[in-house]
C-alpha cells in the first residue's frame, strides 16, 4: 500500500507540514522550527523506499498511480517517476531540510509563515517531478510561483517588490505559451495524459508552433539567454533559503521540462530548431560566464554562473549523439 502511494505521499507530506506549520502560530517561532524540520525530514525518509525500490535497468515509468481527477475532461491525477525525476525528488527533499536548518538563527520574523511556505514550495516542486499529466504539471508548474513570491517579497531584500514582479511577470507570462500549447493538443488529441501525448500524429507546422511554446515556458525557467536577467535580481533580493532553492532545484524544472515535453511531443521540431538552443546554450555558457567573472557580490555570482551551468544542460539536451 505504501508503495503504491508513495509519490502521493512525498507531495502530500510537505504541503501538511506547511498547514501545520502556519497553525502552530507565530508566537512559537522555535515549535514551528521543530513541527517543519519534523515534517521535512519525514519527506527525506521517505525517499530512502523510492530510491531503493527503483529498478535502474528499467526505461518504464514506475510507482505509477493513476486515479481520476476532472472526468468530464479526461484529466487524471497521473503519477510516477523514471531514474530523472527520482535524482530530482531527492535533491528537493535534501535540500529543503538543509535549507530549514540554515533558517534557524537567521530568520526571526514570521518564521512559521516563512517555514511554511518553504514546505509547500517542497510538495508542489516534487509535484512536478511526478507529474504524468500535462494539466497537472501545470497546475503544479505555476503553483510554485505562490510561495517562492512569497518568499521573496516578504524576506528578501530592500528591492524585493520589484524583484518578485519581475518573476512573476516573466515565468507566469512564459507558462500562458505553454498552456496554448497544451490545450491545443488537448483538442487534438483528447487527452492531457504526457504519454498519450507523446505518441500522436502532428504535422511538421503544428510541431513547430507547439515547440515553441513550450520553449518560450521553459527556457525562462532555466532560465535562457536572452530571457534571464529575471534571475539576478530574484537571487540577490531573495533570503539564502530561497536563493538556494532557485539555484538547486527551480531552475532544473526547465530543462526536466524539455524532457518530459519538447522533445517527445514535438521530437521532429525539436531536431530541426535544435541548433537555436543550442546557440542559445552556447551564449550563455560564455558570454554569461564572463559576465559571472566580473561580479563582487556572491549572491549574484551565483546567479550568473547559474545560469551559464544550465547552459551546459540545455546544450547536452539538444545536441545529437
Amino acid at each position: 500500500m505504501m508503495s503504491a502511494h508513495l509519490l502521493s505521499w512525498l507531495i502530500a507530506l510537505p504541503v501538511l507540514g506547511g498547514v501545520a506549520t502556519l497553525i502552530s502560530g507565530g508566537a512559537h517561532a522555535n515549535r514551528a522550527r521543530w513541527i517543519a524540520l519534523a515534517f521535512a525530514l519525514a519527506t527525506l525518509a521517505v525517499c530512502v523506499p523510492l530510491l531503493s525500490g527503483f529498478d535502474a535497468t528499467s526505461a518504464s515509468m514506475q510507482f505509477v498511480q493513476n486515479l481520476p481527477w476532472i472526468e468530464a475532461l479526461n484529466v487524471n491525477y497521473h503519477v510516477g517517476v523514471d531514474g530523472v525525476a527520482v535524482a530530482l525528488i531527492a535533491l528537493t527533499a535534501f535540500t529543503t531540510v538543509l535549507v530549514l536548518i540554515g533558517a534557524w538563527g537567521v530568520i526571526d520574523e514570521k518564521v512559521h509563515q516563512y517555514y511554511a511556505s518553504f514546505l509547500v514550495l517542497e510538495g508542489l516542486m516534487i509535484g512536478v517531478f511526478c507529474s504524468l499529466d500535462a494539466l497537472l504539471f501545470y497546475v503544479f508548474f505555476e503553483a510554485m510561483l505562490i510561495p517562492m513570491f512569497i518568499i521573496i517579497g516578504i524576506w528578501g531584500g530592500p528591492r524585493r517588490v520589484y524583484a518578485t514582479i519581475k518573476f512573476f511577470l516573466y515565468t507566469f507570462l512564459g507558462s500562458i505559451f505553454m498552456l496554448i500549447g497544451l490545450i491545443y493538443l488537448y483538442l487534438k488529441s483528447g487527452s492531457f495524459d504526457l504519454a498519450t501525448l507523446a505518441q500522436f500524429p502532428l504535422t511538421r507546422s503544428e510541431q513547430m508552433w507547439l515547440f515553441f511554446s513550450f520553449l518560450l515556458a521553459f527556457a525562462v525557467k532555466v532560465p535562457m539567454f536572452p530571457v534571464h536577467t529575471w534571475l539576478p535580481d530574484a537571487h540577490v533580493e531573495a533570503p539564502t533559503g530561497g536563493s538556494v532553492i532557485l539555484a538547486a532545484i527551480m531552475l532544473k524544472i526547465g530543462g526536466f521540462g524539455f524532457l518530459r515535453f519538447a522533445l517527445p511531443i514535438t521530437p521532429d521540431a525539436s531536431h530541426e530548431f535544435a541548433w537555436l538552443v543550442i546557440a542559445m546554450s552556447l551564449i550563455a555558457i560564455v558570454y554569461i560566464g564572463f559576465v559571472a567573472l566580473v561580479q563582487q557580490d556572491m549572491k549574484k555570482l551565483i546567479a550568473y554562473s547559474s545560469i551559464s551551468h544550465m547552459g551546459f544542460v540545455t546544450l547536452g539536451t539538444f545536441s545529437d549523439d
